[in-house]
């Protein structure tokens, strides 16, 4: 199936990052968000990094400009045009649920309807509208314009159709796919969400401090980033909810969250997006 106009539903870093490659490879995008504030906060996030990647010589300022042309905003009556929608709003399953009942009655009858959910149940979402076959996952990574991977992930009931035409449409977004089963967490944060949970654990227990224990794992395991640093990138509640859904859904407390890390939450450090977590961020952009 060919796929020319796309709906992301939900106007934050990912939805935001999302809408951005896919206006980027030539698709028409509406951004739908319920706060108007919101989507002027993305257009212009959007306006930004595409001059960035202009400054960097990885794209031209006409293309720039095609690409903001293709960008519109608008409400959830507006995926009625879609040919592919993908819903990224925060990990919060009954949020999910109601939004895919609605938008499976507003939808076209041939459009394919994807979650960007990170460790939620595809069959779980599936099972909230009339066409199952056509649910599927598209897990993209933050951020959006830079990661390559896409895990395309299979609910039980998602057609072979479906998700051809999801791995090849994230090809043509210059993204490299990766096929997954529908499992808590699937493969990205069934193995990445335990790391980071220990590393706060390491943490808690004053084994080392944030920033010795990023080091370690930075200049001793090769990774570009610390485990601490990357779960304030991710958002340490996006994180808690992760783990929680883990440690539910497998019944395993290898997957039990930390109790520093739920502390953070409850005081609102969430990670960068609030200036701070594991580190510090005030006054950096």
């Amino acid at each position: 199936m060919s796929m020319h106009r796309v709906a992301v539903i939900g106007a934050g870093t990912m939805g935001n990052g999302i809408a951005h490659v896919c206006a980027l490879a030539g698709l028409d995008v509406t951004l739908v968000d319920s706060d108007a504030g919101a989507l002027d906060r993305a257009v212009t996030t959007m306006a930004r990094n595409l001059e960035r990647q202009v400054a960097k010589g990885k794209i031209s300022g006409s293309r720039r400009a095609e690409a903001l042309a293709r960008v519109s905003t608008g409400q959830l009556e507006d995926v009625a045009r879609a040919d592919l929608v993908i819903e990224a709003v925060p990990e919060n399953a009954q949020l999910k649920y109601e939004i895919f009942t609605a938008v499976d009655l507003l939808a076209p009858e041939h459009a394919i309807l994807a979650s960007n959910t990170s460790s939620i149940s595809i069959t779980a979402i599936a099972a909230r509208t009339d066409r199952p076959g056509k649910v599927i996952g598209m897990h993209f990574m933050n951020p959006v314009p830079i990661m390559q991977l896409v895990e395309v992930i299979r609910g039980l009931r998602t057609t072979d159709a479906t998700t051809k035409s999801v791995m090849d449409m994230s090809r043509s977004l210059g993204k490299t796919p990766v096929e997954v089963r529908d499992f808590p967490g699937f493969v990205s944060n069934r193995i990445l969400a335990p790391m980071i949970n220990e590393a706060v654990f390491a943490l808690m227990e004053g084994v080392a401090e944030a920033e010795a224990i990023d080091t370690v794992m930075q200049l001793g395991m090769n990774h570009p980033m610390g485990p601490l640093a990357l779960a304030d990138l991710i958002g340490l509640d996006t994180c808690l909810n992760i783990l929680e859904v883990l440690h539910r859904e497998l019944g395993d407390d290898r997957y039990r969250p930390c109790p520093l890390l739920r502390q953070y939450v409850a005081a609102g450090w969430l990670g960068r997006k609030t200036g701070r977590g594991f580190h510090r961020y005030e006054g950096k952009n």
